[in-house]
């Protein structure tokens, strides 16, 4: 196998976890709403997540592990990434709002910071900062 190879498939897998574990925070009320739904949509798309996958994980989400980052940068560089999804598609919703809370938990963001931290994350996105700028600007 190619490292090419090897790459493509870790980098789909790492994908995959990621969008199921999502998936998994959606699902904490037992539900997926419509717009929960649509945000999912979006994601998959931003992950390349293929159909079958998509319903695979729809279908069994919880056989994925749950994997957040350890690193508080590898946990910013996530949130800057869902931070702009919510942003590019003009989501600022209530329903997108509390979904992008139920994420930062489970990215281990800390439950008592977390109204400030999605309000910093989404005023920076939408302020056009870059990764680096968000990071920084986030660790403060």
């Amino acid at each position: 196998m190619s490292y090419s190879k090897l790459f493509d498939n870790g980098f789909k897998e790492r994908n995959k976890d990621h969008f199921a574990a999502i998936v998994r925070v959606a699902m904490d009320d037992g539900i997926i709403s419509e717009d929960e739904k649509a945000f999912l949509d979006r994601l998959a798309r931003s992950l390349q997540i293929n159909e079958h996958d998509y319903e695979q994980i729809l279908l069994d989400y919880k056989s994925h592990p749950i994997n957040p980052p350890h690193e508080n940068t590898r946990r910013l560089e996530r949130l800057y990434d869902l931070a702009r999804m919510v942003n590019l598609d003009h989501i600022n919703g209530e329903s997108e709002i509390t979904l992008l809370r139920k994420i930062c938990l489970g990215l281990g963001f800390s439950s008592e910071k977390l109204s400030a931290i999605v309000e910093k994350a989404l005023a920076l996105v939408s302020e056009g900062a870059d990764l680096d700028t968000f990071i920084e600007a986030m660790k403060k």
